[in-house]
């Protein structure tokens, strides 16, 4: 069977750096850090009282106030999102054949803010199960496609793929093989995520997986970095539409890139730490690789899951190095959580974008917020510390992990 080519054509971003792909992308080129200190509730207790959260974002900006009472903010994010790279895909939406657009969706968490209002709530009454009628429907995690295809009519597959922090990543590779199989000509993917609330920054803080840089929270998130404490957690969405090939160039739309290839493996290791030695890593690039066709020589950048914390960091690096050997330090590596903290369930869909957007511009953003090197990282690789650099950039592959052990790694590639 002859496999289809599937390229992206719409993108769609909000994220604490930019509220759509233009701004996102400045901020991603000049190094900006979203992280400062949490709006959202009072952190005095906290040990952690900071987070990348969006700025300037408004609800009643793209819904009206009844619409946005039904919507966890993670379903907003998906639908401002998927918005924007419907909009920039310029698909006539009175002619495509809508039983054969999907939405694959990816949230790791769904909507946690909803659950943890709702049961406080509970929790503070008289023990009346007095509930709001929309507390499932806001909370459960494939509410943001159902929202997605019910707002413009899109009868193709429609589900949301929960893999913890690859859960978006996941998505992109469900939609890639929908539309190379056949099943589908468009399909709506990417993630987001609305975890920045009191559960979960007191349920990451629990696990020391946050860093406490209080004194500092623009510089908090330092992949690679010796003197890195944890992550910064960050919320937002990035979306792509996924077309195949010959129904883009039929209608002549604008093509950013070819996803040509998707990898998954697991660790098999531990609920939430890395493989010290990458073995899962390895295996998740090897697939993706051969799952593309292409050899270690041909790739140019890698936007790492590159998290900031201690063991994560170290195993990634030995994984990208046990791979791609000689050809190791050729590759600019970055990891762009260093400007907008991690995201989880949508770090795939944001880090794919500015993969693509790399590609684009012939420029990959920075790893900022670096200045002690680490001795268990390779001194020979290219980790685009603290400023963009300019470089053609026809093959860019991003990888994204999760708790579980769950590994995800999709490539790109220029179109020709």
């Amino acid at each position: 069977m002859q496999l289809k080519r599937v390229v992206v054509t719409g993108l769609g971003a909000l994220t604490p750096i930019g509220n759509n792909i233009k701004e996102y992308w400045e901020g991603l080129v000049n190094g900006k850090s979203g992280s400062a200190p949490v709006t959202y509730y009072d952190t005095e207790k906290f040990k952690t009282k900071f987070a990348c959260e969006l700025k300037g974002y408004k609800p009643e900006d793209f819904f009206d106030r009844k619409e946005a009472r039904k919507l966890d903010r993670f379903s907003q994010y998906a639908i401002v999102s998927s918005d924007e790279a419907i909009s920039d895909s310029k698909l006539d939406l009175d002619v495509v054949d809508k039983f054969r657009v999907g939405v694959v969706w990816g949230a790791g968490i769904g909507g946690l803010e909803t659950f943890q209002n709702e049961v406080m709530n509970f929790a503070a009454g008289d023990g009346t199960p007095r509930f709001n009628p929309f507390f499932i429907p806001k909370m459960i995690a494939d509410i943001a496609p159902g929202n997605i295809s019910i707002k413009h009519g899109f009868m193709g597959p429609n589900y949301t793929t929960v893999s913890a922090c690859a859960s978006s990543a996941n998505a992109m590779i469900d939609a890639l093989n929908y539309i190379r199989l056949g099943y589908c000509d468009v399909i709506v993917t990417g993630g987001s995520e609305a975890a920045v609330t009191i559960a979960g920054m007191g349920g990451f803080g629990a696990m020391h997986a946050l860093s406490t840089r209080n004194d500092s929270p623009e510089t908090a998130s330092r992949p690679f970095d010796a003197t890195r404490d944890g992550f910064v957690l960050g919320e937002g969405a990035g979306a792509l539409v996924l077309e195949e090939y010959e129904h883009a160039k039929a209608r002549g739309a604008k093509i950013y890139a070819e996803l040509v290839g998707g990898g998954l493996s697991s660790d098999a290791y531990h609920m939430t730490a890395p493989h010290p030695d990458g073995i899962g890593v390895v295996k998740v690039m090897q697939n993706c690789l051969n799952d593309a066709g292409l050899k270690i020589d041909e790739i140019d950048a890698i936007n790492t899951h590159g998290t900031s914390t201690p063991l994560g960091d170290v195993a990634e690096l030995k994984a990208i190095s046990e791979i791609f050997g000689e050809h190791a330090p050729n590759i600019n590596i970055n990891s762009t959580k260093s400007m907008t903290g991690h995201l989880l369930g949508a770090a795939g869909a944001i880090e794919a974008i500015a993969s693509i957007l790399a590609m684009e511009n012939s420029m990959v953003p920075p790893t900022i917020n670096h200045s002690v090197v680490d001795e268990n990282i390779d001194p020979k690789l290219n980790l685009t510390l603290n400023k963009a650099q300019k470089r053609e950039v026809n093959v860019a592959m991003s990888n994204t992990f999760g708790f579980g052990g769950h590994n995800a790694c999709v490539v790109f590639k220029k179109i020709s």
